[in-house]
Order: C-alpha cells, then structure tokens, then sequence
C-alpha cells in the first residue's frame, strides 16, 4: 500500500510526459543520463499544451531534474506558477545503452528486460542504470513530498515515459508488472483525482489538446 497523509481532503494530479527531442524522434534511447532539449515539434507540443490548459488554477508545478520536462510546461512557469524539481520524477535509467540507436542486439536486450519484468523480476536492469524497484523507491519519496502540501489542491507533473507508467501504477495500486497498460506519447495526459483515500485516474491518455492547430 502506498502511504497517504491523514489531513490531505482531495488534489488533482496533471501528469504529463515531456514533448518530444531529436532523440525521441529518431528512436534513440533516452533515460536519467540524456539531458536533451525539446525539438521544434517538442516546443509545438508544449504550446499547444498551454494553450488547452492555461486556465487550469495550478497551485504548484513539479518537474523533474531533467530540463526536458522544464522546456515542456515552461509557459506555466512564465506565469509565476512556484515549481519544484525533484529527482524522484526522472526518467528510469536505461545505463549503458543511453544514447545509443536501437540496433537488432539492443532490441533483443530490451525485449527481454520487458519479459522480466512483466514476469516480476521488478530488479532486473541493464548495466549501469536503474531496475523498476529503484525507480519505486523514488518516486515514493517524490510522492511524500508532493501529498505533504494539501493547499496545493490543483498540480501540474511533467515527467518521462516508462517513469510515468510506473507512477501510475504506483497511484493507482497496480503491481508494477502492469506498467504497459498505461500508453503514452510526447505530451500526453493523465489527470488523478486523490479523494483522501486513494487515486481515480480521470483522463486517461488524453491528447486531444495536440490535435489543435
């Protein structure tokens, strides 16, 4: 069970992975090591975000160490919206193959680092980098620190990819083995409703605001 402070009465989570990079856009693996900047399309995506969600009354921002997800929601910030970068949100990490292109020999190394982990080898990780149970351990600590503020009742996330589906399987109480059932792309969203005593997932991969011109 994840722990939930006692005098939080309800917040709602907008969470949302970064916009796209060059290496997104060229299938490159990117994890915790790759500080990358957002791309033309990736700057698209973060406006057209802004402009769907503007109005959203967002009582605090949190993001990870990682300037990505800064350049992705910068326009919130632009508006003097207090954030908070915290190291438990970075990307899972992908150790000796960051940076590198996706080959035929990694694609094999990946697709049974998956199978491990769908079969619950949740320490299972590559050399140098990050297992699903090390991520969980951060992120928990992220979480604490988001929940400790309940005058914070409307707050923007912007993380990463396979992080992302790891914390919603964290809200919402799925083993991690689940992780795939929580797509995403550049800028998609998931809005959570925390009631006081446990999280709904309301929008679920929403990315209706990257169809507007």
């Amino acid at each position: 069970m994840t722990e939930r402070p006692n005098d939080i009465m309800n917040k709602t989570l907008y969470i949302v992975r970064h916009g796209q990079t060059d290496l997104n856009k060229r299938g490159v693996i990117q994890g915790r090591g790759m500080d990358t900047d957002l791309n033309d399309e990736g700057r698209k995506q973060a406006q057209q975000f802004f402009n769907a969600y503007q109005s959203v009354p967002f009582d605090k921002i949190y993001i990870s160490k990682l300037k990505r997800t800064q350049q992705s929601i910068q326009p919130f910030i632009d508006l003097g919206i207090p954030f908070e970068k915290l190291a438990g949100l970075d990307e899972l990490g992908w150790g000796i193959h960051e940076g590198q292109p996706s080959t035929p020999e990694n694609k094999i190394e990946f697709m049974q680092i998956m199978r491990n982990w769908i079969d619950g080898k949740l320490d299972a990780k590559f050399e140098g980098g990050e297992s699903p149970n090390e991520v969980k351990a951060r992120q928990l600590e992220a979480l604490k620190v988001i929940m400790s503020h309940p005058e914070e009742e409307t707050v923007l996330i912007c993380m990463h990819g396979r992080a992302l589906r790891l914390f919603l399987c964290l809200l919402t109480e799925k083993p991690l083995t689940e992780m795939d059932t929580f797509p995403h792309q550049n800028l998609v969203l998931y809005k959570v409703f925390y009631d006081g005593e446990k999280y709904t997932i309301t929008d679920f991969n929403d990315a209706n605001h990257l169809k507007q011109s």
